[in-house]
């Protein structure tokens, strides 16, 4: 039984952990390798707090968060932004590790965020694939706009490196339909995803990897986690408009792009979107609620395990 009332905060640098404890201030500084994993396991287990915080550092956090999660300790993995947010919200301006571990601690504390299971190896591995796709993506669009700006003396180059990218985005594509299609799993999910108008294999991948929660959260929930959700921005008398921001910014820009196609091709989302500017919406209003729509629908096909349908997803993604 874990303590009720205990919360930790774990700082993660690339060589150290460092530890902080609420109530009573403890802190522990220890190496971030496998012995400093070893002794933060058990000391964890000893302590058994009710919630232990870890700060996503880009990857730096991923062998401590296996270790606990193997001892079956209540781990949440948080966005950097929203803790610091919570700290100068409580008046700590000040930056250092140990502050930092601190600060975690208090806002597991305060906030409570729900213990989320991390993805297993392979998965995070297949999500390395679709993080290094969306970089070669990135780095052929700069390419060619500096061909199209470059003096004919550098143009070869550039296109030599343009092609080089070409032929790894196409052995990468290769290898990620390979790795999903080993996995029964996953292979379902995908088909579930692609069988619907306007989805391919970009967001259905981007979903399968840096969204596990899609089809085990409600509408509210998953919309809110994406940053697809309209929030309300009123004070006293003032009603301001509503609008999305946070989330997670990878899989909201892929879901924009594939909702750009859906308001074409997609039965639904074509017509909820030509209601909305009907009624006088603004393109990009009507296209962030078209993002939630289709979010709202692929969420209610994973949870029930059923490919596309006009009638069921009219009746899923109702808004």
């Amino acid at each position: 039984m874990n303590r009720k009332g205990v919360f930790v905060g774990i700082d993660v640098a690339k060589l150290r952990l460092d530890v902080a404890v609420r109530p009573d201030g403890e802190l522990k500084t220890m190496g971030n390798d496998e012995k400093g994993w070893a002794q933060l396991a058990s000391w964890l287990v000893e302590l058994r707090p009710e919630l232990v915080v870890v700060e996503a550092t880009g990857g730096y956090e991923a062998n401590v968060l296996a270790v606990l999660l193997e001892k079956h300790l209540p781990v949440a993995r948080v966005n950097p932004r929203q803790v610091r947010d919570f700290a100068k919200a409580t008046g700590k301006l000040a930056k250092t590790d140990k502050l930092d571990a601190q600060v975690l601690a208090h806002f597991a504390e305060a906030v409570k965020p729900e213990p989320r299971p991390i993805p297993d190896e392979e998965l995070q591995a297949l999500s390395e694939l679709v993080a290094r796709r969306r970089q070669l993506v990135e780095m052929l669009a700069a390419e060619k706009n500096r061909w199209h700006q470059a003096r004919r003396e550098v143009r070869g180059r550039i296109m030599a490196h343009v092609q080089w990218l070409e032929r790894e985005l196409d052995e990468l594509d290769d290898e990620l339909h390979t790795e999903v299609e080993k996995n029964t799993e996953w292979r379902e999910t995908d088909e579930i995803l692609r069988s619907t108008p306007g989805v391919g294999r970009v967001l259905s991948m981007t979903l399968l990897t840096e969204l596990p929660e899609l089809g085990h959260l409600d509408r509210k929930k998953i919309a809110t986690l994406v940053g697809v959700a309209p929030l309300n921005r009123d004070s006293g008398q003032m009603r301001g408009k509503r609008a999305v921001w946070g989330g997670r910014a990878s899989v909201r820009a892929t879901l924009y792009m594939a909702t750009l196609s859906a308001s074409r091709n997609n039965p639904v989302i074509r017509a909820f979107y030509e209601r909305l500017r009907k009624a006088g919406k603004l393109p990009k209003v009507a296209l962030t609620a078209c993002m939630h729509k289709l979010l709202i629908i692929l969420n209610a096909m994973i949870k029930n395990r059923t490919r596309w349908h006009s009638t069921v997803a009219t009746a899923s993604g109702s808004t």
